[in-house]
């Protein structure tokens, strides 16, 4: 029987576990210029014993930044200081994929500079709060994306998915999921559009598609990968018809070849058409699997077994212990997650967070 710490092959590259860190927001670049800090460096290295490390999203241009303190890979300094978080991880053995994250109309025209706007495939503001380092504000109507722009966006992400490999990443995962741009486009309740990227499922997922292809061109099929999270409606998405839309963008990403499928549950009931989707990809499969209010723990580590995911993400539980694996394997103890310091801040609940080792 396959178990969460056997081996596994991602596109060529070994994997010591299929235990994945999932990438969480920790808004703690606060250098000038959006940069990763040495406590970045700390942070991943800490976790390195994990198959895969996902990185926090990662805007893949300037405009793309949609919340406080987030990092960036579209300048030279910040390709610099992800080297040194890269490097940091590989020498502790682990292998780490950038999230490249553009969060399209989820922002604020605060966050960036000149006469910049959140952007997104239609004029439509999200209902909710922006929140900044001032407090909360309203999310504005976004700029709609001309024809030319949608192409130079397409090409900003390309541009960031050659600058994680400069910076040393083993690979990049597509944020698709969690009503950020790309899912805006595959969704209809953010994309009214009637052009080519507009209305049908087809051309609903043509963003998604395109812009996949386009990064595994850039650097490679076995370097990239998507996360997709059907039905999400977080930052007030409307993912109506979810049901037809995701075999059909599974079925347009199959024949790339990319190194994994990332799904995000967020709806009870899914499980079918998770099921469903891991069938239709031959490559492997990643699963942050739907826990309620809960969070992903020990419990899941039966996906695996009983074949339905490849490896499973982990998200607060390993943000709360860096050996998380080694955790599982012992069967606990576990720290529990300080959510108070989950976003933004210092050192505190981010890497101070003890190892078994420090606790014996």
């Amino acid at each position: 029987m396959t178990t969460a710490f056997d081996p596994i092959d991602l596109a060529g590259t070994r994997l010591a576990n299929r235990i994945a860190l999932a990438p969480m927001t920790r808004s703690r670049a606060h250098r000038e210029g959006n940069t990763p800090t040495a406590s970045t460096a700390t942070y991943y290295a800490q976790r390195a014993g994990a198959g895969l490390l996902i990185t926090e999203g990662v805007q893949p241009s300037v405009v793309g930044q949609g919340y406080p303190d987030t990092p960036g890979l579209h300048t030279e300094a910040q390709v610099a200081a992800w080297r040194e978080v890269t490097d940091a991880v590989h020498a502790e053995g682990g292998v780490i994929f950038a999230q490249l994250m553009h969060s399209g109309r989820i922002g604020h025209p605060s966050l960036l500079p000149g006469d910049l706007t959140p952007v997104a495939p239609s004029p439509v503001a999200a209902d909710g709060l922006a929140y900044l380092h001032d407090g909360p504000h309203p999310y504005p109507v976004p700029h709609e994306l001309t024809g030319d722009e949608i192409r130079a966006t397409i090409d900003d992400f390309v541009s960031a998915a050659r600058n994680a490999v400069a910076a040393g990443f083993d690979g990049v995962e597509l944020h698709g999921a969690n009503g950020y741009l790309i899912h805006q486009f595959i969704a209809p309740g953010t994309n009214r559009r009637t052009d080519e990227w507009g209305g049908s499922v087809e051309n609903r997922i043509r963003f998604a598609v395109e812009v996949t292809t386009a990064v595994a061109a850039a650097i490679g099929a076995e370097r990239t990968a998507i996360r997709l999270s059907p039905g999400n409606a977080y930052n007030d998405m409307d993912d109506s018809g979810y049901e037809e839309t995701y075999p059909a963008l599974v079925a347009a990403l199959e024949p790339l070849g990319l190194a994994y499928l990332h799904v995000l549950e967020n709806l009870p009931g899914l499980r079918d058409l998770t099921q469903s989707l891991r069938k239709q990809f031959s490559g492997v499969f990643v699963l942050n699997a739907w826990t309620g209010d809960g969070t992903t723990g020990p419990e899941e580590l039966a996906l695996i077994e009983d074949g339905t995911a490849d490896l499973v993400s982990f998200g607060a539980l390993f943000l709360a212990n860096p050996d998380l694996p080694a955790r599982l394997r012992a069967g606990g103890p576990f720290n529990t997650p300080d959510a108070a310091t989950f976003f933004g801040g210092g050192d505190q609940g981010y890497t101070d967070y003890p190892a078994l080792t420090t606790t014996a």
